[in-house]
């Protein structure tokens, strides 16, 4: 998936505030400023422009860019002092109703925020009239992620350690760890940036890999670091590093989604012809071993070839 849906919604209405206040920002500054590749920003620069106030004439954002620099058209129209007062279909208000009962039962939810939302929403629903009692009779659950957002988010804003028990596709284990969160992102998948306590070094987390994830009274302490920069990717393998082709089957495509790769072509049987670049080709020995019969390499051929020794050994020690 691109980033979730309570991320990209987060990001996006954090980019009408960025863009008020910094009209002509270039884009490759705003993609750094919130941890996004261009395009990305690109993307959810063509969507800004659908919303607004309602859909009538000057009340949609005009936000454009000609892949340099962004401009917000209208940004004064749109203002507090000068903005219509907002007005509901009975559609618009019961799909409000809906979803902001749903974002109040996420588990992490700041209990102020949450407060400030059953709030909103009491005001929302004495508005809407007879449209509230249709939304009563809908609801919305959110997936297990949603609440691994919420809870790294909480971690954050209150400067807490997190426990989590993270599954890792390359190792199929799952571990049980103390982080300390230091950024959510959003690189095709939401991620915590965090400094991990097992291996006391900076790891980078998929929340949707997180099985289970409890909030600790303990503060978050990272050392100081240097964030990294995001907007080309999470890892960006360089162009002179050695070229590995895999093969996988149809139980080895998750490689596709760990490993940043170039290509994947599809096979016919339902697996994938994966080109990817790797400074140590070497290391891609225990992926040839975790995939098994789901999976070999092909290139080149000598760490083909070295993979396939270590399979035979695997299996030799295994049967003394």
């Amino acid at each position: 998936m691109a980033s979730n849906a309570i991320d990209q919604t987060r990001r996006m209405l954090s980019l009408v505030t960025y863009l008020r206040d910094r009209p002509g920002a270039r884009v490759e500054d705003v993609a750094r400023a919130f941890g996004i590749s261009t395009d990305e920003l690109i993307s959810d620069l063509n969507v800004l422009p659908m919303c607004g106030t309602s859909f009538r004439g000057g009340d949609l954002l005009e936000i454009d860019t000609d892949g340099e620099r962004i401009w917000w058209r209208n940004a004064e129209a749109l203002g507090s002092d000068t903005a219509q007062p907002l007005r509901l279909a009975a559609d618009e208000a019961t799909a409000l109703l809906v979803a902001a009962r749903a974002v109040a039962t996420l588990p992490g939810l700041r209990e102020s925020d949450r407060d400030a939302l059953r709030r909103a929403t009491a005001k929302l629903e004495e508005a809407a009239g007879e449209s509230a009692g249709a939304s009563s009779r809908l609801s919305v659950t959110f997936e297990s992620e949603g609440g691994v957002f919420a809870a790294v988010d909480r971690a954050l804003a209150e400067r807490r350690r997190l426990w989590i028990r993270y599954y890792s596709p390359a190792r199929d284990e799952l571990t049980s760890r103390e982080i300390d969160p230091i950024r959510l992102f959003a690189v095709g998948h939401t991620y915590v940036e965090a400094w991990c306590r097992l291996s006391e070094a900076r790891r980078t987390f998929r929340l949707d890999r997180v099985a289970e994830i409890q909030l600790l009274d303990e503060t978050a302490d990272p050392p100081p670091m240097e964030l990294r920069d995001l907007s080309e990717g999470l890892v960006q393998p360089a162009a002179e590093d050695p070229e590995v082709v895999v093969e996988v089957g149809p139980g080895g495509r998750w490689v596709a989604e760990y490993y940043p790769h170039d290509s994947a072509e599809e096979l016919p049987d339902g697996g994938l012809r994966i080109t990817l670049r790797t400074p140590d080709p070497a290391s891609l020995r225990r992926l040839a071993l975790r995939l098994g019969r789901d999976g070999r390499i092909t290139e080149p051929a000598e760490l083909a070839a070295s993979a396939r020794e270590a399979a035979r050994l695997a299996l030799a020690a295994y049967g003394e």
